[in-house]
């Protein structure tokens, strides 16, 4: 009898040409994505990648698992119905800044309320890739694009603080070229019992290269960004010489030579008003102070997922009415013989 649940990386290779730019950060997630899922002992006909329209969009191809590149914004309509339809597979959403942010708005923002269980890897580069580089919705204030060429005026999404508002259970923030913990985040996802929101700063090196590239720079990554664990406190700096510590709810940059430890704000996944303050570190105000940029699991919480709401619900209207016949159902509570 062949174990079907004993696989490699290897074995979720494809055999598709694999159509990214040279250097493109999409190489890095899809490798760290096909190191960890064999963890998971999950049967590959049981694994199912979904997506929209985009260059992250491709990844469905290059997954030897099942699979669907779906339409521009809908992946996430598409991957609720299958989840909601055959709730036993694992179920993975890759779309990108534009995809989910932009047209697919929307269905995002109701992915999240509704919370199936579904894994959502969003690439994040700050531009529109497969379209030859316009700014997205996540692109920064005055961004000098093919369709911005003076600068966009538009105000940037800022991923978790969206998601936070539409009442995700799990959102968590890595990168491309963060490879080990790419790898512990995606396993963190997967662990989840509901939708989690996983975004990915992903380095588009021909329209957007070095977006970046401070949070991932060795002379300057830890001075800019600060990687939470829970029950730990929020430590950072080159040597590691900087804390986090709440005044009030404000947040404040301080000294381990004036403060200590015990002072510092400890992370607890669970904290919503924390997450709140966490995912906006880095919305630069004037008279602010600069704040790293956080990545890790910024929050989580227990929730029933939607599929197991519209088991239970028709389970609940079968055992009082029973099955019901498709012509009665058909014709509805209203009709008029004429």
């Amino acid at each position: 009898m062949i174990d079907t649940m004993s696989y490699t990386a290897k074995d979720l290779e494809t055999d598709q040409d694999v159509r990214w730019c040279p250097s493109c950060g999409d190489f890095a997630i899809l490798k760290q994505v096909q190191t960890v899922i064999p963890k998971f002992k999950i049967p590959r006909e049981n694994i199912v990648f979904i997506s929209g329209i985009g260059c992250s969009s491709r990844f469905p191809y290059y997954m030897n698992t099942y699979g669907m590149h779906s339409i521009h914004g809908r992946g996430a309509a598409i991957a609720t119905g299958l989840k909601v339809a055959r709730p036993e597979l694992s179920v993975w959403m890759v779309t990108g800044d534009g995809d989910s942010l932009s047209i697919g708005g929307n269905h995002f923002i109701h992915l999240l309320r509704r919370n199936p269980d579904i894994n959502v890897l969003l690439f994040n580069n700050q531009i529109y890739g497969l379209t030859k580089g316009q700014y997205s919705p996540t692109s920064e204030l005055h961004k000098v694009t093919k369709s911005t060429p003076f600068g966009s005026v538009d105000h940037p999404f800022n991923p978790l603080a969206l998601a936070l508002g539409a009442d995700a259970t799990f959102i968590a923030r890595t990168m491309d070229k963060e490879a080990k913990h790419l790898q512990q985040m995606i396993e963190r996802s997967h662990v989840h019992k509901g939708t989690s929101m996983l975004e990915i700063y992903q380095n588009c090196n021909i329209f957007n290269d070095n977006a970046f590239d401070e949070l991932s720079a060795r002379n300057t990554r830890k001075a800019k960004a600060i990687f939470v664990e829970h029950g730990q406190p929020l430590i950072f700096g080159q040597e590691d010489e900087l804390g986090i510590k709440l005044d009030g709810h404000k947040p404040m940059v301080v000294s381990l030579k004036d403060v200590s430890t015990d002072d510092l704000w400890v992370h607890d996944e669970n904290d919503l008003m924390k997450a709140q303050i966490l995912v906006r570190f880095f919305a630069y105000k004037p008279g602010m102070p600069e704040l790293p940029r956080v990545f890790g699991v910024l929050y989580q919480e227990e929730r029933s997922t939607y599929e197991q709401d519209v088991t239970q619900q028709l389970a609940e209207v079968i055992g009082a009415k029973g099955k019901g016949k498709l012509n009665d159902l058909l014709k509805g509570q209203e009709f008029w013989t004429v």
